[in-house]
């Protein structure tokens, strides 16, 4: 049970009073055409309190729409104790936008990162979304999908990505800013509430369906999105049932380029013959490629709910939850692989690397080149650079289920039990992630160039990549570069346990006692296959040539790029000539190779929290106070399983065991100086758990290309810690409006950081067993990743807030209106290496230091429309940078929606949605200074057009 306050609205005047009692005594028999409010659907038992409004609110009776929902969201932002804010559905299955965290986005503190187009996750208050922890009807959860590599891929973390459900399941969400005793730790950030549906936020019977037809105008294609829901109530409203179903089909095109960050020219063996550009000091892109993405999803989203009352004392529930996102990915790249790409033995360089025989980047002549002011490499012509065609195929399915027992009973009027158990569980799979390769070693005459546009240069290869002929499919080994057919399945499973009972006790009017205690089992298993050797590929049947097994593929919205259409591995034929999924001979795959050891591994968590809270109105002098204090104690004990190679040549599986625990107090008060204008104040620790990749006792070892990564763990790891301080004013100035300031501060006292440095795979330590296979020598400048703790530092920032209907104006004018927000939050941060040595001082990772968002609407009697704008300052991703480059980032945003409804009657209602209306790149780079491209990419505008009828 969450703490609330009674809130206090606009006294009316007894004539507004009576003719709002009037008006909801004549709408009772079209309630159930109404939206729930959220507060509906916090517990069992206000859900039937929840159905009788306010006789002095009149404008919740005339208000409807996306009007109505921000009046809603208001409601629940007033009559909280804590800092909170929330969003409400427009109507019944009616979210007001097509994707739960874009949403998310319009509340103050809010940005989303986004992949394929959509948000997936988001940060609060400029901490990313491992600190923000999400309960769905009460009870956390976690979910994980597969992500493009430049949009952090799989998610083996706490984070949790949105995009798996359809925003229609979900009636309201909640934001908690502010920490109290009775809401389950784990957040820095925020504890973000999705809240389904229930019967008895109805009234009786209740039918709804709509439909849409969606549009891509980069990938051409017209896709279905459908929702549903049905709900019924008997026995004089103490049974209830109810049951949504939402789907979304999606395809859509991303295209673009990328680099897979720069170096310097002196790394990988340097170039041959030594030129000018051959210095620690200018920068080249690693792997200068175009590229063509091909997404297609299928999103079904299934609730069910069972209320009953068995007495008036008595009210308990069922909540279930399935999902499942199925989804397939290609992505299509023409490299430039030669400059990330050379074999040097130990303590060689330039033209004794050379003379040792290596290839790629140490056979590579530069003739001719530029270098702009920022020590930039921005156009060369080369000679003999090995040019890749890659093709990837991948297929995404994350299955999502939940379900959720609660009920509370009132032994007496004063005093009420409650309980709750349930499991939530996201199965991810990614069964088939299969890459291919074909090659063109030493082309001659290969150019870049940037001069013209640093994020979307001209890259010819210097042969027709257009002419199967003048590529090869070549067995290569670690002395001779070679094609690749990789296989690299792999699956990532969360299971969430959790049972809590609890007690409060009314002691008096102005004073109430909550307690109560809570288990959870929290566990992580994550698993991944490969082949022996990857690098070990089948010569062509007799009688095929790579005619037969290419097809051509091309930039759709990108012209005047050079080279836009090349050939591509055409994998389905790859496998009718290789049968390459047989999982035998040399296809077949294994969670025993050594490379991907550290993917196979596991955390089990068991927590175990007690709390008690007090919850208080009182009033000094003429000062209405109220607000809450508390404490939770929390003991985590942390199983980590992985393998590892300390103190051996071979790896180990070992288990790590080891428990800490908290004491969290944490207090909130509102003053009311008014009764319009309200001051809160909130102070707790919090405290948030390491990320589960950084908890395995092992290391990873990634080879793709010219891309060598080993991620290391550290079970020891302690958890992140910080105090924190809100205060904030509120003034509601009129009906439906609001202007706010909140001011924040957290003093981050433990930290979790990752060092990231570049050094000769022979300086680890770690044995050469692990890169079997994988095409790599121990003479290879790999990346190396390690989570060390640190001391943090503080955060702090503002949030300012402005909410107005323009009722004040005359005529169809009073039916616009505005909601806007702007946060501002620094951060600095001590970054240390791997031996706990300072690095950088800079900004936490996916802080944007400046946001806002902005709607403009219009809400009439039949025809409403919106325009909304949301911008995100630009962000660090990787601090400190790799190969040489100070840090990493993502560049500003700035995302334009439009969405416009008519409704032909009291039932049928048609709509016209428009997302991404300037079509966005995303746009990551390297260094601070250098601004060197990494990644630009678009996906195009989408377009929905639909209809919805109640009944």
């Amino acid at each position: 049970m969450n703490s609330q306050r009674r809130a206090k609205k606009t006294p009316v005047t007894l004539l507004a009073a009576s003719i709002g009692l009037a008006l909801q005594m004549s709408a009772l028999p079209g309630l159930a055409q109404q939206a729930p409010t959220p507060a509906a659907s916090d517990t069992a038992a206000a859900a039937p309190a929840a159905q009788q409004s306010d006789p002095t609110d009149l404008d919740a009776v005339v208000v409807t729409g996306f009007r109505g929902a921000l009046e809603k969201a208001l409601e629940v932002k007033r009559g909280e104790t804590g800092v909170v804010d929330a969003i409400v559905a427009e109507d019944i299955a009616d979210f007001p936008d097509l994707n739960l965290a874009e949403s998310l986005q319009r509340i103050p503190g809010v940005s989303i990162a986004r992949d394929a187009g959509e948000g997936r996750q988001i940060s609060v208050r400029g901490l990313d979304s491992q600190f923000t922890r999400v309960r769905i009807n009460g009870m956390e959860a976690l979910t994980t999908t597969g992500g493009t590599d430049s949009s952090g891929g799989a998610n083996r973390g706490r984070g949790f990505d949105f995009n798996v459900f359809a925003s229609e399941l979900f009636n309201s969400i909640k934001v908690r800013k502010t920490a109290s005793a009775d809401i389950e730790e784990g957040s820095l950030g925020a504890t973000v509430d999705l809240q389904t549906a229930r019967p008895f936020d109805y009234d009786g019977f209740t039918f709804v369906t709509g439909a849409q037809l969606g549009y891509n105008d980069l990938a051409g294609d017209i896709d279905p999105r459908a929702t549903m829901l049905i709900s019924n109530t008997w026995a004089d409203n103490k049974f209830g049932a109810l049951m949504s179903v939402a789907y979304t089909k999606r395809r859509l095109i991303e295209e673009g380029h990328s680099t897979v960050r720069w170096d310097t020219g002196t790394s990988s063996g340097g170039f041959a013959g030594t030129p000018s550009v051959e210095n620690a000091q200018t920068f080249h892109p690693r792997i200068p490629r175009y590229g063509v993405l091909e997404h297609e999803q299928e999103r079904l989203g299934v609730t069910a709910s069972l209320q009953w009352d068995p007495t008036d004392a008595t009210s308990i529930g069922l909540d279930m939850m399935y999902a499942d996102l199925d989804a397939t990915r290609t992505e299509n790249f023409l490299n430039g692989l030669s400059f990330s790409r050379g074999a040097c033995a130990a303590g060689t360089a330039g033209n004794a690397c050379r003379a040792a025989g290596a290839g790629g980047k140490p056979e590579t002549v530069v003739i001719e080149s530029a270098v702009d002011y920022r020590n930039n490499l921005v156009f060369g012509r080369f000679n003999n650079v090995d040019v890749r065609s890659e093709a990837r195929f991948d297929k995404l399915e994350t299955k999502f289920t939940q379900f959720n027992f609660y009920g509370d009973h009132k032994l007496t009027d004063d005093f009420t039990l409650n309980f709750e158990a349930g499991r939530a569980k996201s199965e991810f799979e990614n069964p088939i992630q299969t890459t291919i390769t074909i090659d063109k070693l030493n082309a001659q005459n290969y150019v870049y160039d940037y001069r013209g546009d640093n994020r979307l240069p001209v890259i010819t290869n210097g042969f027709d990549v257009n002419d199967p002929s003048q590529w090869a499919f070549i067995s290569g080994s670690s002395t001779l570069p070679g094609s690749e057919i990789r296989l690299r399945p792999q699956f990532a499973d969360n299971t969430i346990d959790n049972a809590q009972i609890g007690f409060a006790w009314q002691m008096t009017d102005a004073f109430r006692l909550k307690a109560g205690g809570q288990f959870k089992e929290y566990t992580f298993d994550s698993r991944e296959e490969r082949r022996a050797s990857e690098l070990v590929v089948p010569a062509l049947p007799a009688g095929t040539t790579l005619a037969d097994l290419t097809k051509s593929i091309g930039l759709e919205d990108i012209s005047n790029v050079g080279d836009s259409t090349w050939l591509i591995p055409d994998i389905d034929a790859f496998n009718r000539a290789f049968n390459i999924y047989s999982d035998s001979g040399i296809f077949a795959v294994s969670d025993t190779v050594a490379a991907v050891l550290g993917n196979n591994r596991s955390v089990v968590e068991r927590d175990q929290g007690f709390w008690v809270q007090a919850e208080f109105n009182t009033q000094i002098g003429s000062l209405p106070l109220s607000g809450n204090v508390g404490v939770r104690q929390v003991d985590t004990t942390q199983t980590s399983t992985g393998f590892s190679t300390v103190g051996t040549t071979t790896p180990q599986q070992v288990t790590v065991k080891r428990s800490y625990d908290d004491t969290l107090p944490s207090f909130n008060l509102v003053a009311d100086i008014t009764p319009d204008f309200l001051i809160r104040l909130a102070a707790s620790k919090v405290m948030a758990r390491p990320g589960l990749g950084n908890l395995t006792p092992g290391v990873t070892v990634n080879v793709s290309g010219g891309n060598r990564v080993v991620t290391g763990g550290n079970p020891a790891l302690d958890p992140f810690r910080a105090d924190t301080a809100d205060l904030s004013f509120e003034w509601y100035f009129a009906e439906e409006s609001l202007l706010a300031l909140g001011l924040f501060y957290k003093d981050i006292d433990s930290f979790v950081l990752t060092s990231r440095e570049i050094r000769p795979y022979y300086t680890s330590g770690l044995p050469a067993s692990l890169l079997e296979g994988t095409g790599a020598t121990v003479n290879d400048d790999f990346q190396f990743n390690v989570p060390v703790n640190s001391k943090g530092g503080p955060l702090k920032g503002l949030e300012f807030t402005y909410q107005q209907p323009f009722t004040f104006l005359p005529g169809f004018w009073s039916d616009f209106g505005v909601q806007m927000n702007y946060t501002y939050v620094d951060s600095k941060i001590q970054y240390v290496t791997s031996t706990g040595l300072p690095s950088l001082k800079t900004d936490l990772t996916g802080l944007s230091k400046n946001a806002y968002n902005a709607t403009l609407y219009y809400e009439g009697d039949k025809f409403s429309a919106r325009v909304s704008a949301a911008y995100r300052d630009n962000y660090l991703t990787t601090v400190p940078g790799r190969n040489g480059n100070d840090v990493e980032g993502t560049e500003e945003t700035l995302t334009i929606d439009m969405a416009a409804s008519y409704k032909l009657n009291d039932h049928l209602e048609l709509s016209l949605e428009g997302l991404n209306l300037t079509d966005e790149f995303q746009d990551q780079w390297v260094d601070s200074v250098g601004d060197r491209a990494s990644v630009y990419h678009h996906v195009g505008r989408q377009y929905f057009v639909g209809a919805r009828y109640k009944f």
